[in-house]
């Protein structure tokens, strides 16, 4: 097709950003980090060029956690992993639909990490999820590219006027004669709820405040966030390891956010998810949890929209039945699905649906939101404290899909400084009103940028 794509050039920028607060993940801390940002060039077989881009924080801590590698070291790796991908991305360069050939080159992401961990002599094994993340920029900016080219909406290129092959070359044959297209919206919704995230060692009331804690205007705690944006959804990091730890929290959580209501005079409901970042042991674990919620605070149980990915991310290890889960609350896939063999197995295994995160691939993420929808089951987007222009492109790709009440957007708690030129840009994306973000500044060539 005359709008297929060829990468022509591509280059990978790390900047270094500094967490505002600590953000505490089941796995550890996260104070500083890496931003990569990737340009890519590419011209079409009808000989118009453009670059694109795409951004990513390369939160090792996440997606390459170890109990023996040190952040440093697992920063290092994850840098080389990027590079290398962009590199066979311009090596393996030819004609296609920006779907295509990300997911054309996905397979060799795996072997770039063992390479890298000979290389680096890491002694332990390289997750696909690392290199995932390591890859998104790099197929967001060639999906950014491909719009800015054709001088569309990159998401108005997902039907058969743009693609040569329908969904079926890699959904199966279920998918025949259907495009992505047809599984999203055919423009942003033009506001969006935001989920605001309670890290583990967030304060919840201006009380709590410390000499030690910021003291640059912006809001520290939880009943200060509430006043300043309005906000109706919350996401809940828990341990979980310690029940009693996880319902008090949860449950405190849920009376600081309705007494803050109660003050302010806000007479709407609220919503809340919790993540523990699969660290329950069990469904049984998580069972136990729900069970002891809806006892002690009926409150904190009726407001629980969804758990996240509360098991182990590894869901052929144990084969975990999460159907009895699912029954009391839906309960979502994250860093469990990779693949779509994965997103398969997930289904079997009784998950509600999967949450969408766009630093594991935006060509992907379109794979996942079509298997999704089409079996019925529950899409929810989260970040990866996305600043910038992985917040845009985020919010971008969850305002057009269906998913369970909004997107995660939490840069503004960690990393409020980063991108000050593109927040200027966008600033209606990036300031929080009612609890809403507005996409009324989203281009409409390309994402959006």
């Amino acid at each position: 097709m005359q709008s297929d794509i060829r990468l022509l050039d591509i280059e990978p920028v790390f900047t270094d950003e500094e967490f505002r607060v600590p953000l505490k993940f089941g796995t550890g801390v996260i104070r500083a980090i890496t931003s990569l940002t990737v340009r890519a060039t590419v011209e079409t077989r009808a000989g118009k060029t453009a670059d694109g881009y795409g951004n990513i924080l390369l939160s090792d801590i996440w997606a390459f956690p170890s109990a023996t590698l040190s952040h440093e070291v697992r920063d290092q790796a994850m840098r080389l992993i990027a590079e290398r991908f962009c590199a066979a991305l311009v090596a393996d360069a030819q004609f296609g639909h920006p779907v295509d050939l990300y997911m054309q080159e996905k397979p060799k992401i795996a072997q770039i990490n063992a390479d890298v961990q000979a290389e680096l002599d890491l002694g332990e094994a390289v997750p696909l999820l690392a290199g995932l993340v390591c890859a998104s920029p790099a197929d967001a900016a060639l999906h950014d590219a491909f719009g800015n080219a054709n001088g569309i909406c990159t998401y108005d290129g997902y039907g058969p006027d743009f693609m040569e092959h329908d969904l079926s070359r890699w959904c199966g044959p279920e998918f025949a004669g259907e495009y992505i297209n047809q599984y999203i919206h055919h423009a942003y919704k033009p506001n969006l709820p935001i989920f605001h995230l309670v890290g583990g060692m967030d304060k919840l009331t201006e009380g709590e405040i410390g000499d030690d804690d910021p003291d640059d205007g912006l809001p520290v705690s939880l009943d200060q966030w509430i006043q300043r944006d309005g906000l109706r959804c919350f996401k809940v990091k828990l341990q979980g390891t310690d029940n009693d730890w996880d319902v008090a929290r949860t449950k405190e959580v849920a009376e600081v956010i309705q007494a803050t209501y109660k003050q302010l005079g806000i007479n709407d409901s609220f919503y809340l998810s919790t993540d523990s970042n699969e660290m329950n042991e069990s469904p049984e674990s998580v069972l136990e949890y729900l069970d002891r919620l809806r006892d002690v605070s009926p409150l904190a149980f009726d407001s629980l929209l969804y758990l996240e990915q509360p098991t182990e991310r590894e869901l052929a290890v144990h084969h975990f039945d999460m159907s009895e889960v699912a029954k009391i609350k839906p309960v979502v896939v994250d860093e469990g699905v990779t693949d779509l063999d994965k997103l398969d197995l997930a289904r079997e295994l009784g998950w509600s649906g999967v949450g969408i995160k766009t630093c594991k691939g935006h060509s992907s993420s379109l794979l996942y939101v079509a298997k999704v929808s089409k079996a019925g089951q529950v899409l929810t987007v989260q970040d990866l404290t996305n600043p910038g222009r992985s917040l845009l492109h985020s919010v971008g790709f969850a305002a057009r899909i269906d998913t369970l009440m909004g997107v995660e957007y939490n840069s503004r708690q960690y990393c409020p400084a980063a991108e000050p030129d593109f927040r200027s840009r966008h600033e209606s994306l990036f300031a929080v009103t009612d609890g809403q973000v507005s996409t009324d500044t989203i281009g409409n060539v390309g994402l959006g940028y």
